[in-house]
């Protein structure tokens, strides 16, 4: 008695599951049904901006959280990067922005001495949280073919730089006639950038566009500029001087400033903006912590931390990692 009763049970068991099976398969295919009913009906310029939604919506958040392609605007970076070159940015190692011009993602990497980063210009006067967040958005979904933030003569902004991460917190930075010293956090004396790229086995070319011997005609310009700016008469001296050899193609800006300041400071020494000045391009840059130091492989063609300071690690927003057009140029950046 008791198996015919349990018999009966797995009996009725087994059709309850066949019957809601069957309810399951039947729903379904009757939602399959309607879906496709309702394709059948739809719009094709609806289905077209679907999918163009969707593809966006994919290439934003590629863009904004893992991998953004930009393009480079300016000689500073020669020869690693070219005028033109575009590459991709890695956003994902540094910790990506929540949203564009927001705040950041914690990531337990910081950016290293020599990595080639990108990061917000300093300098640079926003229009607005809106304008940049939809120049952003612009800029991302074209993969860097338009740019709508441009200055009054049509040129893009530099809104974004990317620069070599030369200097870390504590690093002491001073300039000779161009070239770049360093010392570390913690030392007391000074290496040669030079040396030290040597030592570390970097291959990348620091470009120079300064001759060593235009250095003497481009102080006595500085000098003959404070003299003119005093309403004097140029000594005959430091005119000839500064007329040089005649092969000078490029100015040091940072070093013409310096004699020009020394200058002033000996007619008036009592005037402290000088002298303020003057003590920045004397002693050089010191790295605060929770801040890097960016400076152009091409020295003198960058406008870089020499003229805006260190910058915040929180504005670094990425890593340069791949050139990939021209195709001729694709590789790794180092």
């Amino acid at each position: 008695m008791v198996i015919f009763l349990l018999m009966v049970q797995q009996t009725d068991f087994f059709d309850r599951l066949q019957a809601l099976t069957e309810a399951c398969l039947t729903r379904r295919r009757s939602r399959r049904r309607i879906k496709k009913e309702k394709q059948k009906v739809k719009n094709p310029f609806l289905d077209w901006v679907e999918a163009f939604l969707w593809a966006a919506g994919m290439v934003l958040l590629i863009n904004q959280y893992l991998i953004q392609a930009y393009q480079i605007p300016s000689g500073s970076m020669i020869d690693t990067l070219l005028i033109g070159d575009r590459v991709f940015v890695n956003k994902l190692v540094y910790g990506p922005e929540l949203l564009p011009g927001l705040a950041k993602l914690p990531s337990p990497i910081r950016p290293r001495r020599n990595n080639v980063i990108i990061f917000e210009n300093p300098s640079y006067i926003s229009r607005g949280p809106v304008f940049d967040i939809a120049q952003r958005i612009i800029y991302m979904l074209t993969l860097s073919l338009v740019d709508i933030d441009k200055d009054e003569t049509g040129e893009p902004k530099a809104h974004f730089l990317i620069k070599r991460a030369a200097g870390m917190p504590g690093d002491r930075f001073i300039t000779d006639r161009g070239d770049m010293k360093i010392r570390f956090a913690g030392e007391d004396h000074w290496v040669s950038e030079a040396d030290y790229k040597r030592g570390r086995g970097w291959n990348h070319r620091i470009s120079r566009l300064v001759e060593k011997d235009a250095y003497p005609a481009l102080e006595a310009a500085g000098k003959a500029d404070a003299y003119m700016n005093m309403g004097l008469p140029v000594p005959e001296y430091i005119r000839s001087a500064a007329a040089g050899p005649g092969n000078i193609r490029y100015a040091d800006s940072l070093a013409l400033e310096k004699s020009r300041l020394e200058t002033l400071r000996g007619f008036f020494p009592q005037e402290s903006r000088y002298g303020m000045v003057l003590a920045r391009l004397s002693l050089g840059w010191y790295v605060p912590e929770g801040r890097i130091f960016p400076l152009g492989d091409n020295r003198d063609n960058s406008r870089d931390g020499r003229y805006f300071g260190p910058v915040r690690i929180a504005k670094v927003l990425g890593q340069g990692a791949f050139i990939y057009w021209p195709l001729g140029r694709a590789g790794p950046i180092r």
